[in-house]
């Protein structure tokens, strides 16, 4: 009997009695898939997609999640539901009655606290003395002179120190959490509206403009390159959630890194998902969407730049910072034979190289015409 995850594949060779050599497959682990692949070892690549769209990582069955490795992916998914950032929350946010020591958020601006029954005990905010040792005499509603005086002689260093740990670890944890959960909303976004694009509107599109489908796959490849770009910007913010704090060069080089791919793909979905419906709803062909293939097809090949520059530093280990600090991309070729990208140094992904026609963006790297004095795509003046 066949294991629920696992089979071997047999392949019977054509016009002969032998069998090839064994192919172990796994079982797509998307819900309600029936299918089966297979893993080509020699890519380097362990993220597969399966017939039913699903794509998933061959080592650890989670979704697909390259830049970032299975461990960290491990980790990541372990805390979004861990009972820990609940304590975090609870300690940040809340003080123990000082009567029967259940945790009260404080939910008001002012400092009198009341306990929930049966308990109702009254209470300072600050210092968690008796309310009624207090009144105008120690600050009011809204301060505490006794808290204040007992600060400054050390009494509550330790429990304010801790409270504001937890309060930092919260607010770091939930920066990231916010983001890698917003990406992936706009990535299944991304999803739906590409197969509406799909189903619906290149037909349409192709008859307004009087085009061919053939020629609108550019729209297509824009909110594939979309919705995959959206899948490694949420798993960098799991990467950026555990780059040690003290490696300032590469947290900093990360942050520019992942802030210009993030720019690049802004840019994207906005004129993917904004400038073409002008074109969907028209009722005639239009003169410009000619330059609008220009433009959303540039858009396309720089954001492709900026994120194939990110992941292979991110699956570098951020190698190229170097003792100094300082940080720069080398120009290599991808792993998909896509062209390469020159840096001078942090802060240039661009390159100001230019061949007898064109001239490339310090900030986008698109390659201009010469004539152009800003970029077509981002705006950029030449310099």
């Amino acid at each position: 009997m066949l294991h629920n995850h696992f089979f071997v594949l047999v392949l019977r060779l054509s016009h002969a009695n032998t069998y090839s050599t064994f192919v172990i497959s796994k079982w797509c682990p998307a819900p309600g898939c029936e299918y089966a692949v297979t893993f080509d070892a020699g890519s380097g690549n362990y993220d597969i997609s399966c017939l039913c769209s699903y794509c998933f990582c061959w080592n650890c069955t989670e979704e697909a999640h390259r830049p970032v490795d299975c461990g960290t992916v491990a980790k990541w998914i372990l805390k979004n539901s861990a009972e820990s950032e609940n304590m975090n929350w609870i300690l940040a946010n809340s003080k123990p009655c000082p009567k029967c020591k259940r945790p009260i958020e404080k939910n008001q601006g002012c400092m009198h606290m009341t306990c929930t029954p049966p308990c109702r005990f009254e209470f300072c905010w600050l210092c968690l003395g008796a309310w009624s040792d207090h009144g105008e005499r120690t600050g009011g509603f809204y301060a505490c002179n006794r808290y204040e005086s007992a600060k400054q002689e050390g009494v509550y260093d330790d429990s304010e120190k801790r409270r504001e740990m937890a309060k930092n670890s919260l607010e770091r944890y939930t920066h990231y959490y916010e983001r890698w959960a917003s990406n992936q909303t706009s990535r299944q976004k991304a999803l739906a509206d590409l197969h509406q694009m799909q189903t619906v509107h290149i037909e349409k599109l192709s008859n307004t403009q009087c085009q061919p489908e053939s020629q609108l796959k550019f729209i297509t490849e824009a909110w594939l390159q979309i919705v995959e770009c959206r899948r490694v910007l949420k798993w960098t913010y799991a990467y950026g959630y555990y780059v040690p704090d003290n490696e300032h060069a590469k947290k900093q080089f990360f942050e520019y890194l992942q802030g210009e791919a993030e720019s690049g793909l802004e840019r994207l979905h906005q004129c993917a998902e904004k400038e073409l419906h002008p074109f969907i709803d028209a009722d005639a062909p239009s003169g410009e969407f000619n330059d609008f293939r220009t433009k959303l097809a540039g858009l396309t090949s720089v954001t492709k730049n900026f994120f194939e520059n990110l992941v292979r530093a991110l699956e570098n280990g951020l190698s190229d910072v170097d003792a100094n600090g300082a940080a720069s991309i080398k120009a290599t070729n991808s792993k998909n034979g896509a062209g390469s990208s020159k840096g001078r140094g942090r802060g240039t992904l661009g390159s100001s190289m230019s061949d007898d026609n064109h001239w490339f963006c310090e900030q986008c790297t698109y390659a201009n015409v010469k004539s152009a004095t800003a970029c077509q795509i981002c705006n950029h003046q030449r310099e």
